[in-house]
């Protein structure tokens, strides 16, 4: 949903993001350096590199640093103008992965489809691609970005504990081709499993929650419209956010009978994809 901002150009860019972003290209051209370099240099991928200098992505933490160990002439400019900036930048202009990249805990969720960090690559890529006007260059920056984010927050050493709630329609509205949807169950069986995750599925009842997607952690929130989304760190709305979605906990399947239901449906799609190869097979 969000992500149609981010992949047609149209976010509206903050001064202090476009600042940040300008004396990072200065520096990387004053090397000689392509965006390919830079992105060796500081373990950030080029695309998302490009919308940092072009001032449509905010900087973090941990760009910041990268820079002033790729640029030491600057004596730390870009980790000491990070802080600064971080006083008068608004709380909705700040970048969500700053709070997400140190949480301890993480609550997501997503209405109609299956959320960003639970994404397999092939069903994230033809969600990507139904966004109107997106390029395929777009489409595999944005995809290079997602399976960053997944191995940053879901698989890192010390990863935060995850409660997801896949809302129930999402498992059985297809994206791509049921062969993409049997191989997304697959996913979050296995991410199920993980020993930091809970899972659970939501049935199709009325709940405020489903007018849109959020995420809460420790101290801030996330949530999210079709036309972008905002950081939340005010205690109000962070508190607020977190009983929403405890109230939303309460209206769910049990882990158990939610496995069972991914399982279903996973049967359902692989079923439907051996249907659809076996005539081509025959054919051939």
């Amino acid at each position: 949903m969000w992500q149609a901002i981010h992949m047609t150009g149209n976010q509206s860019s903050n001064p202090a993001f476009a600042h940040f972003g300008r004396q990072m290209k200065k520096e990387r051209l004053a090397r000689g350096w392509g965006l390919d370099e830079l992105s060796r240099r500081t373990g950030i991928n080029p695309g998302h590199l490009s919308r940092i200098e072009n001032g449509r992505r905010p900087p973090t933490e941990a760009l910041a640093d990268a820079c002033d160990t790729a640029f030491p002439e600057r004596r730390g400019w870009f980790r000491e103008y990070f802080e600064d900036s971080r006083a008068w930048t608004p709380p909705g202009f700040r970048s969500w992965p700053e709070y997400e990249d140190k949480a301890t805990r993480l609550s997501v969720w997503s209405p109609g489809i299956l959320h960003g960090l639970f994404q397999a690559e092939d069903y994230a890529h033809a969600l990507l691609s139904t966004l109107q006007g997106a390029t395929a260059e777009a489409v595999a920056a944005r995809l290079a970005n997602r399976m960053e984010r997944q191995r940053r927050v879901l698989y890192r050493d010390d990863p935060p504990s995850v409660c997801y709630v896949a809302d129930h329609a999402a498992l059985y509205r297809c994206v791509g081709s049921a062969e993409v949807m049997a191989a997304q169950m697959s996913q979050l069986l296995a991410v199920a499993a993980m020993p930091n995750v809970t899972l659970q599925v939501l049935p199709a009842v009325a709940h405020p929650a489903t007018q849109s997607g959020f995420m809460v952690t420790d101290g801030a929130a996330y949530a999210e419209h079709v036309a972008g989304g905002y950081t939340y760190t005010d205690e109000e709305t962070v508190s607020g956010l977190a009983r929403l979605f405890d109230s939303l906990r309460g209206e769910c399947y049990r882990v158990s009978e939610s496995l069972a239901i991914i399982r279903k449906a996973d049967e359902l799609w692989t079923g439907e994809s051996r249907a659809t190869a076996g005539p081509t097979a025959a054919t051939a």
